[in-house]
């Protein structure tokens, strides 16, 4: 058995409505990452320096050497720009949330008593800044532990929010397990906080940012100058405002950083942008933690039996009848590399239906061959599967007139003395009088044409009854 482990459904083309407080249009989650302080650096017990995210082009680690010149840039960050932009977001009295290297938080006492002075939400940003993709799984739960340990003792209280960043396939699942955590931010998947099942725990994820986002100051391609930064921004706000004034609102999370958004030339578009989102009605700044929790209030997770972790005889109880009599097109299908994408009505019509796409034109005629006539001796003896006697019942052809049910039954017979088998059709996607008449032109098909659109009409049938099942 194939499972996937990946999501691409997510919420699909519907999704919720996110309600947030005031009927706001557009959720703005400003996110600080304090790293500077637990880079890669030899004083840290790393390898080699660090080579990320600084103004140093082509960067190159350098190992068993102190980079004066990155570490230089690094307390740029802790010493210069956290206060610019503590300033900043003081003088505005925006909410903040805190992304902080618990390395990076025991080295810099001020700027943590000052995050708490204002008000900020401080999350965990993992015990070092640095690359967790090779490390061992369990090593990356005791680093994780040890993070925990290590934020609340320098902040006073264990973190609720957790990301990484530079994080392992591990990294979310492991956070997750700690069962400590309000959310986790190690995604980038979406415009809205959802729901992860994990082991036995729903864990809500709130996705993050790479592209609104001052790390492209330092990355190519990316920004050079301030006005780039705020036109991305603005330029996102509207797109993202625009839809929650039709009733779709999103969250917007802008990710910075003290070294980079903290210089001068760069913190000129930030205003810019807040300047000009603040002059909006309707938009609510809001901290990670103030989003989780009104998700957590109004959109709780929600639990059903998802077809994709059904055991075979599970997931044949549940689905085996959906093509008439063929349990079989279910058996098959369970062995299908299945995946969160097939926990909904389309993704199990569409492993459903690649089982009966590629049987033999013998067993798809046996299918075929399962349904019943439309208003026939066996709906008239309430011998239908339950299924069938709801379909025929929703157009009403459990009514007919005695010149309709005369119609039905000479129409039945010369249609499968035609073809070979019943005539089909999905009644949900029709009225009595168009049932009738569709009979009328498909009898005069080939049987080639007809038995494509027969199979096709199963099909549609399947998904009819998956719709009543699974969201």
């Amino acid at each position: 058995m194939t499972r996937y482990p990946r999501d691409m459904r997510g919420y699909g083309g519907f999704p919720p409505d996110a309600r947030w407080p005031g009927g706001a249009r557009v959720a703005i989650s400003l996110v600080l990452n304090y790293e500077e302080g637990g880079e890669n650096c030899i004083l840290h017990g790393d390898a080699a320096s660090e080579a990320f995210l600084s103004d140093i082009a082509g960067a190159a680690q350098w190992p068993g050497q102190r980079h004066w010149n990155m570490e230089s840039i690094y307390e740029y960050g802790a010493r210069a720009g956290f206060w610019r932009l503590h300033r900043l977001f003081t003088q505005m009295d925006l909410p903040i949330t805190i992304y902080g290297v618990a390395t990076a938080l025991a080295r810099s006492p001020e700027q943590v008593a000052a995050m708490k002075a204002a008000g900020w939400e401080i999350a965990s940003h993992g015990l070092k800044w640095v690359e967790h993709r090779d490390m061992p799984e369990d090593e990356e739960r005791r680093q994780i532990a040890e993070a925990i340990r290590l934020h609340a003792e320098v902040v006073g209280e264990r973190p609720r929010g957790w990301y990484t960043g530079r994080c392992s396939a591990n990294t979310v699942r492991l956070t997750a397990e700690e069962g400590g955590f309000d959310w986790i931010s190690d995604t980038y998947d979406d415009d809205l906080p959802y729901w992860r099942r994990i082991g036995s725990r729903d864990q809500l994820i709130i996705p993050y940012t790479l592209e609104a986002n001052d790390m492209r100051f330092a990355t190519a391609p990316g920004y050079i100058e301030g006005e780039q930064f705020f036109t991305y921004l603005k330029d996102s706000f509207d797109t993202l405002y625009a839809e929650g004034a039709a009733g779709a609102a999103k969250m917007f999370s802008i990710g910075l950083h003290c070294r980079l958004i903290g210089r001068p030339g760069k913190i000129a578009g930030l205003k810019r942008f807040l300047d000009y989102a603040r002059s909006h009605e309707g938009v609510w700044f809001a901290t990670r933690g103030q989003i989780a929790a009104h998700w957590a209030a109004t959109h709780p997770p929600q639990d059903f039996d998802r077809p994709s972790e059904m055991t075979q005889s599970d997931f044949v109880a549940a689905f085996g009848a959906i093509y008439e009599h063929s349990p079989w097109i279910a058996e098959k299908a369970h062995g299908l590399e299945l995946g969160p994408a097939h926990d909904c009505a389309e993704g199990i019509a569409s492993v459903l239906a690649r089982v009966f796409r590629s049987a033999s034109e013998t067993q798809r005629l046996r299918v075929l061959k399962a349904h019943p006539d439309l208003a026939g001796k066996l709906a008239r003896a309430k011998r239908l599967t339950a299924e069938s006697t709801a379909e025929q019942a929703s157009a009403g052809l459990d009514a007919l007139t005695d010149a309709e049910r005369v119609a039905f039954e000479e129409l039945n017979h010369d249609y499968t003395e035609k073809f070979g088998f019943p005539f089909i059709i999905a009644v949900k996607d029709h009225t009595k009088l168009a049932i009738l008449e569709a009979f009328r032109r498909r009898i005069a098909n080939d049987r080639a044409t007809e038995f494509a659109e027969a199979c096709h009409q199963v099909e549609r049938i399947a998904w009819h009854r998956l719709k009543d099942l699974l969201p």
